[in-house]
């Protein structure tokens, strides 16, 4: 007879259908693919950026405002108070509605006239896709243990990329043969189908089950009460900040590699969205993947690697970023995005598992969208904006190749940076992850 409850951690009951290995992936799996349209819907813009700003006459700024900023606030501004509500409801039902909304935004996006409408559609994609991550983050911590927790997390953190290679390859596809309007109908609607079937199929998990530990009684603590925990942790403090200058790299340099190419080498839309399909999907795939393996690994043995790897990985992308954007060489420059892809989508899933480690069950999603915060804010919402505006500047005053030197010195510079922030917070991590309210006894 088969135990139930045999790759369930100990202790743990059989009465949940978490208690089976196997469905705790099936769930990730869910989770991940629900993540990866997140991406498809979000970075389908990108690959379309060049249409719509010759079609809606756009200047580098409202594009970068588009992709970045005005999606950014929202999403954040949306991400504390749908977090708050999944630290206390069913959280299976918010990514479900989350989805559904932020993949009808993206279908209506193909129906924008001009700026302010298609601004409006974008805006509407952030608020929905401000329910889907901390949710999904603190399902995943319920269902694995701290051991595997960061490689779970990375493993979700996959869709992001994989969403990216679909939304580069199909939009790019779409895009060349029907236009930018019909690949926003083809790539939304199909979300609200996976919507449904998640809202079916899933089954919310126990808070706290990975731990073997009930959910604290009552509602969340309040929201100044968490985030005046959070900032009295050092290691938190500098993961916030290394994260933020991290995506800024990520968004400020990749939200602008198709426009990079387009107007520097010879190379149509079609097929700069296979190669960016392949690069980033498949490159910042296996860098998730790998950040999270390489910290749950090194992790048992010092803490400090699940911040340690991620410094190294992130200090190695200034070297890569010198070649990529200087060389006359396509093909040299196109397969040096996916090594950039690689090291810079490494950190995600050790931070969130570092996070998670820190704070209470009910407080999860919440640290979460906190994060997420101050990443997307300043990574995702400021990032295209500085390129774009430096762009704009230098090609202004007549300097040639200006959107690459604006996405070398953003991209240099956060990096540096961003590498000071996770050795700070590694010098605090033993001591901060010892005081977590869910710490087990030594």
């Amino acid at each position: 007879m088969i135990d139930a409850t045999a790759n369930a951690p100990e202790g743990a009951s059989a009465s949940t259908p978490y208690a089976r290995k196997s469905y705790r992936y099936f769930v990730l799996a869910i989770l991940t693919l629900v993540y990866a349209l997140n991406f498809v819907d979000r970075q389908l813009l990108v690959i379309l950026q060049e249409q719509i700003k010759l079609e809606l006459e756009l200047s580098d700024t409202q594009l970068g405002l588009l992709s970045g900023f005005a999606f950014a606030l929202f999403y954040v501004s949306c991400g504390i108070p749908i977090a708050r509500w999944a630290d206390r409801g069913v959280r299976r039902n918010i990514i479900a509605l989350a989805l559904t909304v932020w993949s009808g935004m993206t279908a209506v996006s193909g129906l924008a006239q001009n700026y302010t409408h298609l601004l409006l559609a974008r805006i509407g994609v952030g608020v929905g896709e401000a329910g889907g991550s901390p949710p999904s983050h603190s399902m995943i911590s319920d269902m694995f243990e701290e051991k595997e927790r960061a490689t779970a997390l990375s493993i979700y953190s996959v869709g992001i990329y994989i969403g990216i290679l679909t939304g580069f390859a199909l939009g790019g596809f779409i895009a060349d043969a029907f236009g930018w309007r019909t690949a926003f109908f083809v790539v939304g609607l199909p979300g609200i189908a996976v919507a449904i079937f998640l809202r079916l199929v899933v089954r919310e998990p126990i808070r706290g089950w990975s731990e073997k530990r009930e959910a604290e009684a009552g509602d969340p603590p309040p929201f100044l009460e968490v985030m005046r925990f959070l900032w009295s942790r050092r290691t938190f403090r500098n993961l916030a900040l290394a994260g933020s200058l991290q995506a800024t790299v990520i968004y400020g340099v990749g939200n602008w590699l198709p426009s990079y190419f387009l107007r520097n080498h010879e190379i149509g839309l079609a097929e700069l969205g296979v190669w960016m399909a392949l690069t980033a999907g498949f490159g910042g795939g296996a860098g998730s993947f790998f950040g999270g393996w390489l910290a749950d690994r090194l992790g048992q043995r010092d803490r400090r690697w699940y911040v340690w790897g991620s410094a190294i990985l992130l200090l190695s992308i200034t070297p890569v970023l010198l070649v990529m954007l200087t060389t006359g060489n396509l093909t040299l420059a196109l397969l040096l995005t996916g090594l950039f892809h690689f090291l810079s989508a490494s950190y995600l899933g050790p931070a969130l598992a570092v996070s998670h480690g820190l704070v209470g069950l009910r407080m999860r999603a919440l640290t979460s969208a906190i994060f997420f915060f101050f990443i997307n804010l300043i990574g995702l919402g400021l990032g295209p904006v500085i390129v774009g505006m430096i762009s704009d500047t230098l090609a202004a005053n007549g300097a040639e190749g200006a959107l690459a030197t604006a996405m070398l010195l953003v991209g240099c510079v956060a990096s540096l940076w961003g590498v000071l922030h996770y050795l700070l917070a590694a010098r605090h991590i033993r001591a901060d992850l010892a005081a977590s309210p869910t710490a087990r006894p030594a």
